[in-house]
């Protein structure tokens, strides 16, 4: 394959812990190119810290700059709702990977999707066996009444509760409502050093429980799932919330 016909992605947030292993993974397959790395931690300009050849600290100049078909974000909540509303700007497909994404905000999102045709993709998790297990969370909800979720990662993490409980209570709950049963959800964080992403969906029977639990043990375990994004993303329509939405 050809350097003309890969696809130019943007890594925004390119200094973090997710945001440099997706740097690794981007210039590791033979269908993309790391066309810019950004991070407020750059001094601006050119650099070579990554091997990019195009280090920037400002998003817009990098999209004013480089050609760029696909941002991924792993950025702060703080900062990711203006992010992806400048990408949507430049008309670039964005890949989001951080969480901390209000209702409000996604609604927005996904106008300013609809009125620049241009799509995003918000997964609050990467990993395949995480979406596996907000799947079977969802079968399950179809047999028990009671569900409780517990999700623990590591004490640098700025949101609580992850996105991906937040989500996973979302599928649930919908299951229910579905069946006329109109319940919430609880859903109890923990912070703690050594914990890398970890959750647990505990349902409760009649003299019985079931657990369906998720460890991811290194960020490795994100890569094919983000890779796998920015290489469907631009065939989607509107916002999409969901790695499962394009497996």
């Amino acid at each position: 394959m050809t350097d003309a016909i890969k696809i130019r992605v943007a890594v925004c947030g390119a200094l973090g812990r997710m945001g440099s292993a997706t740097c690794v993974a981007v210039k590791a397959d033979v269908e993309l190119e790391l066309a810019a790395a950004i991070d407020t931690g750059f001094a601006g300009g050119a650099g070579a810290l990554l091997g990019v050849g195009r280090d920037y600290a400002d998003l817009e100049q990098a999209l004013e700059e480089v050609d760029v078909d696909v941002v991924v974000d792993f950025t702060v909540p703080a900062s990711v709702k203006a992010n992806i509303l400048i990408c949507l700007e430049h008309r670039v497909a964005v890949v989001v990977g951080t969480t901390g994404l209000s209702a409000a905000d996604l609604a927005e999102i996904d106008r300013v999707t609809e009125q620049q045709d241009t799509p995003v993709l918000v997964a609050p998790n990467f990993a395949m066996g995480a979406v596996l297990m907000m799947e079977f969370a969802k079968q399950a909800a179809r047999y028990f009444k009671a569900c409780e979720i517990v999700e623990l990662h590591h004490d640098k993490k700025l949101d609580a509760p992850s996105g991906t409980s937040r989500l996973t209570r979302l599928r649930v709950e919908e299951t229910w409502t579905e069946l006329g049963i109109d319940k919430e959800v609880p859903i109890h964080s923990v912070r703690l050093p050594g914990l890398m992403a970890h959750q647990e969906v505990l349902f409760g029977g009649l003299g019985e429980t079931l657990t369906i639990r998720h460890d991811s043990l290194s960020r490795d375990s994100f890569m094919p799932g983000v890779v796998l994004a920015v290489k469907r993303v631009r065939s989607l329509q509107g916002l999409v919330v969901g790695l499962e939405n394009i497996l």
